[in-house]
Parts: structure tokens; sequence; C-alpha cells
């Protein structure tokens, strides 16, 4: 691990204004993706800036059902509130699926849509990697492709964003809140990630220096019917092969309303406006849930590789979409 000095500011603007200055600063949370990186030599800053103690850690509620997270709060404790469990199942289930108690005892709101990609040739400093360092080249092309995208991908990056909890905020039209240099903005959850085309080392439309201090979730009456279901290789705290975060509305059998994500095949939360509206006006049946499917998922392009690539994604993408809205609307119907 390169050396590094560290510094704790007294309040977020001063560790905004730290970062900001320093090209080479990076803002320090709970760690647990970071540290990792540290170590591992990905990443080499001069300067960690800590920020968990800056941010705040409470669950606001802003009226009529609205959330307000502030960015210190650990995912253990935004997954067992019980106005969460309640009003937003889907991010519950998300977060809980997503790491160990220990883990989610560390991770943070604002850090965790921040975590970088598990690609391992994006962790192995030894190969070409184009999100590591630019115009270097992409060696999970025609590599190992089993966890890689099939939506949005580019021939400079086929990497997948990690994070459960990003797929469940993107369903919910969830909304970020920055502190930068220039003051205060907002950005709709579902902008903050970035597709990989030609700068696949940018995963956030976030500038340098830029500091999530809250993320918003509106009252939507349909997110209180919402599921999120993951599929991996091993039961147990490992990242997606494919996931999917939904919330469903049927009325006499017709579908009035839904919302879906996608995680585990893209750079970032893949959210199925296409399947959404497919859905809308549709019969609550599994013929409209693999069609919805099949429409959202026509521009997939599978990654060839050594390890077989990943075409299997398509048809299991497929069928947890159709699994997760056949419970949620059993559910509705209650």
């Amino acid at each position: 691990m390169k050396p590094f000095d560290y510094l704790s500011p007294t309040d977020a603007a001063a560790a905004v204004r730290t970062v900001a200055g320093d090209p080479t600063a990076v803002f320090l949370g709970g760690g647990t993706n970071l540290v990792d990186h540290l170590k591992l030599g990905v990443v080499e800053p001069d300067l960690v800036v800590g920020v968990t103690d800056l941010l705040s850690a409470d669950i606001e509620e802003l009226g009529a059902g609205a959330l307000r997270i502030g960015a210190g709060a650990k995912n253990s404790e935004l997954a067992a509130d019980p106005r969460v469990r309640e009003w937003f199942p889907m991010l519950s289930d998300a977060l809980l699926s997503g790491a160990s108690g220990q883990l989610r005892n560390m991770a943070t709101t604002g850090g965790n849509p921040l975590q970088r990609t598990r690609c391992v040739y994006f962790q192995d400093i030894t190969t070409p990697c184009n999100k590591r360092e630019p115009g270097s080249g992409c060696s999970a092309v025609g590599g190992w492709t089993r966890n890689h995208a099939i939506l949005g991908a580019s021939e400079h990056c086929i990497a997948v964003h990690p994070s459960d909890m990003s797929v469940a905020l993107a369903a919910l039209d969830a909304v970020v809140r920055v502190l930068g240099p220039d003051g205060e903005r907002t950005i709709p959850f579902a902008d903050l990630h970035r597709l990989p085309a030609d700068s696949p080392e940018r995963d956030t439309v976030l500038e340098h220096g830029e500091l999530i201090t809250a993320i918003d979730l509106p009252a939507r009456p349909i997110a209180r019917r919402s599921a999120y279901r993951k599929v991996r290789d091993r039961a147990s705290y490992a990242f997606a092969l494919v996931s999917v975060a939904a919330a469903l509305e049927v009325e006499d059998g017709v579908i009035v309303d839904a919302r879906i994500a996608f995680g585990g095949v893209a750079h970032a939360p893949w959210r199925a406006h296409r399947a959404e509206e497919a859905l809308r006006g549709s019969p609550a049946s599994v013929r409209s849930y693999r069609a919805a499917a099949d429409v959202e998922l026509a521009d997939a392009r599978p990654a060839e590789g050594l390890d077989g690539g990943n075409a299997f994604k398509i048809p299991l993408l497929r069928r947890t979409l159709t699994a997760t809205l056949r419970d949620l609307a059993r559910e509705d119907a209650r």
C-alpha cells in the first residue's frame, strides 16, 4: 500500500473544499470498498479525507411517507428501520442480501452506491483495465465474462456495478443530495451512475470533490408492494449474477403501475423503463411478465469468453423478473 496522509475535517463543507482542491484526494466513509482498493494498489491517493462523523446518520420523515436518509446512516440501521421495512420493503431486502452483518454495520448510505466494480481484472493491477488505467485495454473482453454486463456495455468495459442497494434506489426514483465546491445540488438516482461508453473510468456523474450528503425516497404507495430478488452463485453474500427490484400495483387483474430495476447486468443499476411501459395496462399474468422481460432484453448483448460467456443471464433474468412479479401480484391480490 502506498503511504498517504489522513485528514479529518471539522465539517462536510471543509471536507469538500479539501478534496476539491487536491486531485489526488479521496473521501473515506465506512471504507468497506476503498480500504480493499488501497491494499491492492487499485487506487493510490496522496490524501484520504474521513467524512463518516461529518454526515448525518438520521432517517427523517419528510411527510406523506417520504424519507430522507443521511449519508452517514449505516446499512444495517437502514435495513432494520421499521418505516423502510413497511414503506420500501425492496430496499430493506436489497440491503440484507448485499453483505454480511459486519459489513452492513460499517457501510454507509452515501458510500454504498459509490462502490466500484468487483471485476477481477479491475482488482488485479497486473492486467490491463480501462477503468483503472484509461486506454490500457479491457482484459475482460474475451476473458472471464460470467459475471459481466449484457446491457449497456461498450468495447472499452463490460464490468457491472456491484451494489444491491443501488438497484432498489433506482427503482424507487430516489434523489441524491450532493454538496460540492459550488454548493448543493440534487441528482435523480437513476442519473447518478454512467454507462461506460469510451470513459469507463468514470462511474458516476459526480465531479471531483462532490460529496453525497443524503438520499431522499419520495412517497410512493406502490413501493409498499415491492421486493428484491437476487440470484447468485452461492446462497450467502455473493455478488448478483442477476437481480430484480420490483414494485407492482394490480387492480381487477390488470397492472396499473410497475417500477423495475435490474442489477448484475450493467455498468449501472438498470432501470427497466421499457418493461414498465409494457406492463401497464396488461393482464397480471406470467405471459405479460415474460413479454415485458423480452421487450427490455431486446438489446441485450452477452459477452463471449474463456468461461463460455454470459448468455445464460438473459433467460435467467427473464425468469427472475417473472417470478418476482408473479409473487408480487399474488400479494397484491390478498
